[in-house]
């Protein structure tokens, strides 16, 4: 049997998601054993346990200073941030987006200076919304609405030009405005794409909400993480880092969740 044409059981295909997991905590592990042999006093690999003390400090233990807890703190001031500029940038982006796929007047229009806009790096922006927009949360929430929004813009025109154009004559022939096209035809179709494309841009929207706590803020992930790395504390960046990374995983299970719940007919397409 060829390899193509070979399925691994459920079993199997755990313990496949699981080795690369298992590989890299063991590389590590080895890694860190290795570094602490040679010099007790190495930061930059810490050891499990140390992992452990850190995440116990930070997650489970007051802050001496402010008798917050850290890491639920910086949490949801960044879950605050990114999902305010997610949803702002998916409510510019489904009507930009359908006006600019549906009609062609406005794809003339807006079009080129949309993907003109994408093409700027969103982080060489950052110095001018802390100049025009100040330090506070509305140029961090900017910062991630510029940086996500045109990408989804474009992805979601594009899906919609990609409709069959025979629904359109069809609306059409049946009386439709194009209002009515655009709510009754258009909108249930590209809704559970859109929700894709949000969760495509899960990591670069993490990206940008990192860069600007870490210059401008006085609590939040990417600020903790940038904080703590004058002191080399790397037994607290890795837990961060990691908490990110499933906060992001956490993030897109949900959005898969509710684009099945809500367009189960869109279920079997993608991951």
């Amino acid at each position: 049997m060829r390899l193509i044409n070979r399925r691994p059981d459920r079993t199997a295909m755990l313990a496949l998601a699981m080795l690369p997991f298992a590989l890299v905590i063991l590389a590590y592990v080895l890694g860190s054993a290795a570094r602490l042999a040679e010099n007790p006093a190495d930061k930059l690999l810490p050891s499990l346990s140390t992992l452990g003390d850190a995440i116990a400090r930070t997650a489970f233990s007051p802050d001496a200073r402010t008798g917050d807890y850290l890491l639920l703190n910086d949490t949801l001031a960044s879950l605050d941030r990114l999902i305010s500029a997610l949803a702002l940038s998916t409510a510019i982006a489904l009507v930009v987006g359908v006006l600019i796929g549906l009609l062609p007047a406005v794809r003339a229009l807006l079009a080129p200076f949309v993907a003109m806009v994408s093409m700027v790096p969103p982080l060489a922006l950052l110095p001018i919304l802390f100049i025009v927009m100040g330090l506070g949360e509305t140029s961090k929430i900017a910062l991630i609405t510029i940086g996500v929004t045109p990408f989804l813009i474009r992805d979601l025109a594009m899906r919609v030009q990609e409709l069959p154009r025979e629904q359109i004559i069809k609306a059409e022939t049946l009386g439709a405005s194009s209002w009515q096209i655009a709510l009754r035809v258009v909108l249930p179709q590209i809704a559970p794409r859109l929700i894709d494309a949000v969760r495509l841009s899960l990591g670069p929207a993490f990206l940008f909400l990192i860069a600007a706590e870490a210059i401008a803020a006085e609590s939040g992930l990417g600020y903790r993480i940038f904080l703590v790395r004058r002191y080399l504390a790397m037994d607290v960046i890795l837990p961060y880092v990691a908490w990110i990374t499933l906060l992001s995983v956490i993030m897109d299970y949900a959005l898969v969740r509710l684009r099945r719940a809500a367009f189960p007919w869109f279920g079997g397409r993608g991951a």
